[in-house]
């Protein structure tokens, strides 16, 4: 799944799925999401989009997964928080940099829990360690705090 960052309006996440369907989700600044499926005949045109509050986005996220949760986790929306998956592009300007170097805690309030470089998982990663673009950066934080840190990350 690829993110795109849209200044001003949140992130669109984009899926095909094996059928070759074209299926995006825009997460809204203000909590809210728009769902979008595409023409199977015509990948570019929208065969429906539907925008859902967001305690409707959390009730279908339920039906798409239910009872799958362990009660030892955490739920953010609860906490106020969300968690997203950030993209690097291989020509993000990020491309061989530190992550310190971003200064994310500093300017979005967001927190970097993992880093997923092809099929490896890094936890934890700190201030030392150097991104590459193709990453896929998970964070935690505010809904305006993903945002910002979406923005950052897309330089290129």
């Amino acid at each position: 799944m690829g993110s795109t960052p849209l200044p001003g309006i949140g992130v669109r996440y984009d899926l095909t799925t094996r059928d070759r369907r074209r299926v995006s989700v825009v997460a809204h600044r203000d909590g809210s999401r728009t769902l979008n499926a595409y023409r199977q005949d015509d990948p570019d045109a929208c065969a429906l989009s539907v925008r859902l509050a967001p305690g409707e986005a959390d009730a279908l996220v339920d039906a798409l997964m239910p009872e799958h949760r362990s009660p030892s986790l955490l739920s953010t929306t609860e906490l106020g928080l969300v968690a997203e998956r950030i993209e690097l592009s291989a020509t993000s300007y990020w491309n061989g940099r530190l992550l310190g170097e971003t200064r994310m805690r500093t300017e979005t309030g967001v927190s970097i829990v993992a880093v997923l470089r092809r099929a490896e998982a890094i936890p934890s990663p700190g201030p030392d360690f150097r991104l590459a673009g193709g990453d896929t950066l998970i964070v935690i934080g505010t809904r305006e705090g993903a945002d910002a840190a979406a923005v950052i990350l897309g330089r290129e």
